[in-house]
């Protein structure tokens, strides 16, 4: 079983649900052209990952097999429903904002992933934080496409104006708030981690 150390690295960086597996890419896309909108769904995603991974390692002993996949659909479900839920009644305005893509976390493979990569084998604890640190890996990418996307469309940051855009020194870029804007930044923060993760075995070897 793997350490806690490794949970947490593999999570954040070796095994990155996005820039490593390539997973989770719809809300990527969809909902980073603000940094609050995103940090909301990034809460989410953290926080059903983590409780359905618990979950579904705690009843994997008496799930049968055949079923185990409409089982962890249904405890995901679950999880995610209990969120929309409470942002409805608390946060109207966010989860009018977010629209369906909180729902649609249902069907978020990052999930699905965890719980039959890792949960289906591995006790309760262990789940927890793999399925934690997966959606914190996840939610940071999305934040640093975020803060690119909404600094560079709207000249904000958490909708406070940035002085360079205010005084005019640098033109907003519309299109970074429009999809190809995502793809474009999503694809550069792809790539600068790729390249990181390969030139870093190529450092180690020199010294």
């Amino acid at each position: 079983m793997k350490s806690t150390k490794d949970i947490m690295l593999d999570g954040l960086w070796g095994d990155n649900p996005v820039f490593r597996q390539i997973l989770g890419i719809c809300s990527a896309l969809a909902v980073t052209n603000l940094v609050l909108n995103t940090a909301v769904m990034g809460a989410a995603v953290i926080l059903t990952t983590a409780l359905s991974s618990f979950t579904v390692s705690v009843l994997r002993r008496w799930i049968p097999r055949i079923i185990r996949m409409m089982v962890e659909t249904l405890i995901i479900a679950f999880y995610v429903i209990l969120f929309d839920q409470t942002l409805k009644a608390y946060w109207p305005d966010m989860s009018t904002n977010l629209g369906p893509y909180v729902g649609l976390i249902i069907t978020n493979c990052i999930i699905m992933g965890r719980a039959e990569a890792f949960a289906n084998q591995n006790p309760p604890g262990p789940s927890f934080l793999d399925g934690f640190f997966s959606g914190l890996g996840y939610a940071i990418v999305l934040i640093c496409v975020a803060l690119v996307r909404e600094l560079l469309g709207m000249g904000t940051i958490l909708g406070v104006a940035m002085p360079v855009f205010s005084t005019g020194l640098w033109d907003r870029w519309i299109i970074m708030v429009m999809p190809p804007g995502a793809f474009f930044t999503l694809a550069l923060i792809v790539w600068i981690a790729r390249s990181i993760r390969s030139a870093a075995p190529t450092r180690s070897a020199g010294k």
